[in-house]
């Protein structure tokens, strides 16, 4: 039940009754109509920009609109007043049966309560796509949390979505990965190889990628040139590092329907550039030079380039170096065209802050090589400090230049981990304390939510203890009494209660899981909140033995909350506990 969504019907149907009543013209575009909270509760339940979004088009006066449509609205049952405020927004204040309503779909649905059905084509998230060259690191761990609870949100808004991994497998840092393995090989059969020598990889996670070559080819490699032993090496070592990864992020439980190499676009790039010929959208041309200061590299020749201004770029991109080789822009497009060609529409790539130029590149690319029919959405993931309370954090002697995800992950524990990641938008620099984000305090979100929960599944311990026989189940509690749920506090957890579908449709609209880590913050507070005026006003308390209906209304309403916590954990990626260690 998403009342939000019942009361834009509303509107929309009071919108035509004016239309029909020659109130307003015909033809008026309502797609820009909303609803939704007011920003001053005081304010009332709901408010539209109807009004104010129409009256232009309409050619008329905003208020005298918003006047004629809160008239319309005050006939529907559920509204008890409708109130035109400042310039013409209409503010709707609604019948308690309305909340009500509310609780008992939350508890008849359980988890499945807020789940909404956004239109659209299936869903390709890309996310980490971490270089195959060692171990995952807190910035990767980021955008991995990032990207899995965007899947999860998706999912629980109606999406087809498919989660892929870009294994960057064909580039010369994994050469230098295949000789950084070879020298581990070295020292495994006995060889002093001393400091790793300037350009490969000093981590000591390649220790154990040299035993198993050591293991498996004996002293084979060693009398062979490295034109020979290269493939197999940086073969083995890409499947160990992808091992590695992989199990990195199952420590915090993000899996992959995907993985896809980008060794396999061997033949796919060429037959893009064909095919943009073929197009007319590929010339042969002079860029400009950028503005500012030239850089070192900068060459004024004659490129092969792609017509990317034609969509929405700033300049023509180049898809060829100066030694005929393909650009990474060339590859990054012949993938994203099979991405289109797998069936998506919609695509999502989580990437680094440092890929901020590369946004209207790749977009203008997928809407050539789509012809329009795909859309392509970057986010950006800023970085992590990491810290320990309050000082930066030294590096680790495991990777030998960071610290690993799979450090933090033992330290602190993945739900902290996921959870605090995304309680910051994605592109705001995040500081994460290894210190707060254990302690057990408001100050602490991840802690505050999850004691949510589990106060929840307290109360309902305390109830059967303190009145036994009662039948506290869902279905039990299934005809209690609402309306005794008066209190102000009561009706502030109601009114969260049924923000929670909202909250859900339009976070996964507009690519945000941090909203609901926002929101779940926000709703812990109201459930701690009415514990504690509880503990100063006894008829306020959960758990009344002595007035049996009001204490089965507070558990329909405890109840309620705590599916809607439980599903919004899950959505995060985060685990809802019944109790707290």
């Amino acid at each position: 039940m998403n009342i939000f969504a019942t009361f834009e019907t509303r509107v929309r149907e009071a919108l035509e009754s004016l239309i029909r009543s020659g109130t307003l013209p015909e033809g008026l575009d309502l797609s820009r109509v909303v609803v939704e909270p007011p920003r001053d509760a005081t304010y009332g339940d709901l408010a539209t920009n109807a009004a104010l979004v129409l009256a232009k088009e309409a050619r008329t006066n905003p208020k005298a609109l918003g006047e004629a449509l809160a008239a319309e609205l005050r006939q529907y049952p559920r509204v008890i007043e409708a109130s035109v405020a400042g310039p013409g927004f209409i503010n709707l204040r609604l019948t308690p049966e309305t909340y009500h309503e509310v609780v008992r779909a939350a508890l008849g649905e359980g988890t499945e309560y807020g789940r909404a059905h956004l239109p659209g084509g299936k869903v390709n998230i890309e996310y980490v796509s971490a270089n195959p060259t060692g171990p995952m690191h807190v910035g990767h761990g980021r955008g991995a949390v990032f990207g899995d609870a965007l899947a999860n949100l998706l999912v629980a808004a109606g999406r087809d979505v498919t989660r892929e991994y870009y294994i960057n497998d064909a580039g010369a840092q994994v050469d230098v990965l295949a000789r950084s393995a070879f020298l581990r090989y070295r020292e495994a059969l006995g060889e002093e190889v001393g400091p790793v020598p300037e350009g490969l990889y000093p981590g000591d996670y390649l220790v154990p990628v040299g035993k198993a070559l050591a293991e498996t080819h004996g002293r084979a490699l060693l009398d062979t040139p490295e034109s020979d032993w290269l493939p197999q090496v940086r073969a083995d070592a890409i499947a160990a590092m992808m091992d590695l990864i992989r199990g990195d992020l199952a420590r915090l439980g993000i899996h992959h329907d995907v993985f896809f190499s980008e060794a396999t676009l061997k033949e796919a790039v060429p037959a893009l550039l064909a095919e943009l010929r073929e197009k007319g959208l590929v010339y042969e041309g002079r860029l400009p030079p950028p503005k500012g200061q030239l850089p070192e590299d900068w060459e004024d020749r004659e490129q092969t380039l792609f017509r990317t201004v034609e969509f929405g770029d700033d300049v023509d991109r180049p898809l060829l170096k100066s030694d005929g080789s393909f650009t990474y822009f060339a590859s990054d497009i012949a993938y994203h065209r099979d991405k289109i060609r797998r069936g998506a529409t919609d695509l999502i790539d989580v990437l680094g802050a440092d890929h901020g130029g590369y946004v209207k590149r790749m977009q203008a690319a997928v809407k050539a090589v789509s012809d329009g029919n795909a859309t392509l959405d970057v986010k950006l993931c800023q970085l992590v400090r990491l810290l320990r309370a309050g000082e930066p954090v030294k590096m680790s002697k495991r990777a030998g230049e960071f610290i690993t995800l799979a450090e933090v992950v033992d330290e602190v524990g993945r739900d902290a981990i996921r959870f605090m990641m995304l309680y910051r938008k994605n592109d705001a620099t995040l500081d994460f304390d290894l210190a707060k984000v254990v302690e057990q305090s408001k100050d602490n979100p991840v802690f505050y939510v999850q004691y949510a929960h589990a106060r929840c599944a307290s109360v309902f311990r305390q109830a059967r203890e303190a009145m036994p026989g009662e039948d506290f189940s869902v279905a039990g509690l299934a005809d209690a009494d609402l309306t005794l749920l008066a209190d102000s506090a009561e009706i502030e957890i109601m009114r969260l209660i049924a923000q929670y579908p909202r909250v859900i449709e339009a976070a996964a609209a507009a690519h945000e899981p941090h909203r609901v880590a926002f929101y779940l913050y926000e709703l812990a507070s109201s459930l701690h909140g009415f514990w504690n005026k509880g503990k100063d006003l006894p008829q306020l308390r959960f758990i009344n033995p002595n007035d049996r209906n009001s204490t089965r209304a507070r558990l329909a309403l405890v109840e309620a909350l705590r599916g809607v916590v439980a599903s919004g954990l899950a959505v995060l990626g985060v685990t809802a506990p019944d109790e707290m260690r």
